[in-house]
């Protein structure tokens, strides 16, 4: 869609010419001599920049910059002014004008000035876009589900969005603690500020303190120049910290410091930076527990845990997945170009009754691969292998005991990291944690049974 500029002024050859070039240049050209020919040229149809002469008659341009500044203050306006006349440019810049430009007219400063301007037209539009997909995507309305828990979570999330106090949203992985912790950021007064997300489970220590903090030039080899740290990005609105209960002591303290006063130096710096962030913070440990060990300070707990969510498992809400079902096949219809119609209600049963250990995550990965490979259009029993119970589904799972001991226990621990990767979305790390066995155990065991 073409630029749509308003040209105000009442000397004709000057109007001419600047007809001449924005015409020239693609811009959609309205025109007026006066400030009341502008107004109603705005009001049949609304310019997207406005360039208007301050000295004219019936209405000069300064009144017609404070009825716009009035009534369409989203609308941007450059103001030309006569040298003799610079002070009025001044005034207008206080009032709200963009920008203002000197007679005589020089064609390529008229012409930066006002692409500029619709540079940051477009950019401030596809940021409002995206940010009104963002508050969709994220609206109270996409927690799924009707069952009490559920119900009583939305009403929570409803609540503490609008507060600026700290969250400590809990449940196990895979249960939408991410999704929560949007939630209350995008219907926030905060919403327009940035939104930072840490995940304190996969970083080192020393990286997480410079991801958290920032670093300055020479702080450590490799530290070649300095680096803003998520607190200082986050400014004015929201940092969530993922995996909060998988932090260190000393990073714990250094959290709890900035929780308390709101300022931090970034690392191997001296300046005490000081900022404003909304803490979310989210974690799949029984913190109780940690603190009785000595791994988690009671401080940092209770400044992190004045408003908790507790985010139910999928097991606990049984009742809810046939809406997330239906919910992630419509999704994935989508994504696919499918055509999923139904499901068949013992397959339906059999999916309100597995007791999804990777929860939502699971779940939507299970549909995303049934949409993905059905071809009928209706979900049946031969589409959920993988959790079907044992006497519906023999073949997938019997073992060959003519194989030998050793051989059908290797089929068995194949099949089960399979089945372990597929339920942590093929994350290794997260996988490995769940088998209970070290990382290099584990990559050694998928080169074993060649599993990519």
């Amino acid at each position: 869609m073409k630029t749509r500029i308003l040209l105000v002024e009442d000397l004709p050859d000057a109007l001419e010419l600047m007809v001449d070039l924005f015409s020239n240049k693609g811009y959609e050209v309205d025109t007026a001599t006066n400030g009341v020919e502008a107004i109603r040229a705005i009001k049949n149809k609304e310019p997207d920049i406005i360039v208007s002469d301050i000295q004219m008659p019936v209405m000069d341009g300064m009144e017609l910059l404070k009825n716009v500044t009035k009534d369409y203050p989203y609308i941007p306006v450059i103001m030309v002014t006569a040298y003799a006349t610079i002070d009025s440019a001044v005034e207008a810049m206080k009032i709200g004008a963009k920008d203002y430009i000197t007679k005589p007219l020089r064609l390529d400063e008229i012409l930066a000035k006002v692409e500029r301007i619709s540079q940051l037209n477009s950019l401030i539009k596809e940021n409002e876009f995206l940010l009104n997909k963002l508050q969709q995507k994220y609206d109270f309305t996409n927690i799924i589900g009707k069952t009490d828990k559920i119900k009583q979570l939305f009403t929570l999330v409803q609540d503490v969005a609008s507060t600026n106090t700290t969250v400590l949203i809990r449940g196990e992985s895979g249960t939408g603690k991410e999704l929560i912790a949007n939630a209350i950021h995008y219907n926030s007064a905060r919403m327009k500020r940035p939104f930072v997300k840490v995940n304190c489970g996969v970083l080192a220590e020393s990286l997480l303190e410079s991801e958290l903090f920032g670093h300055v030039r020479g702080a450590f080899t490799g530290a070649i120049k300095d680096k803003v740290g998520r607190f200082e990005l986050a400014h004015g609105g929201t940092l969530f910290l993922d995996e909060i209960g998988d932090i260190s002591l000393n990073m714990q303290l250094k959290l709890l410091r900035v929780l308390q006063e709101g300022e931090f130096e970034r690392v191997g710096g001296t300046e005490t930076i000081k900022v404003d962030v909304r803490i979310l913070a989210a974690t799949n440990k029984n913190l109780e527990e940690a603190m009785e060990k000595g791994t988690f300070r009671n401080d940092l707990y209770y400044r992190l845990n004045v408003i908790p969510i507790e985010v139910p498992p999928l097991r606990d809400r049984s009742d809810d997945i046939q809406y997330l079902v239906y919910h992630f096949i419509e999704k994935f219809n989508k994504i696919y170009g499918k055509n999923i119609r139904d499901i068949d209600p013992k397959a339906m049963s059999i999916l309100k009754n597995y007791d999804y250990p990777g929860n939502i995550r699971e779940l939507e990965n299970l549909i995303e691969r049934i949409v993905v490979l059905n071809k009928s259009g209706i979900i049946e029993l031969k589409d959920l292998p993988s959790i079907l119970p044992a006497e519906e589904n023999v073949a997938g799972s019997e073992i060959n005991i003519k194989k030998g001991l050793v051989r059908a226990v290797e089929d068995f621990e194949k099949r089960l990291i399979l089945q372990a990767l597929e339920e942590n979305s093929y994350n290794k790390v997260q996988t490995a944690k769940v088998l209970q066995i070290n990382r290099s155990t584990f990559m050694s065991k998928l080169k074993k049974y060649d599993i990519n």
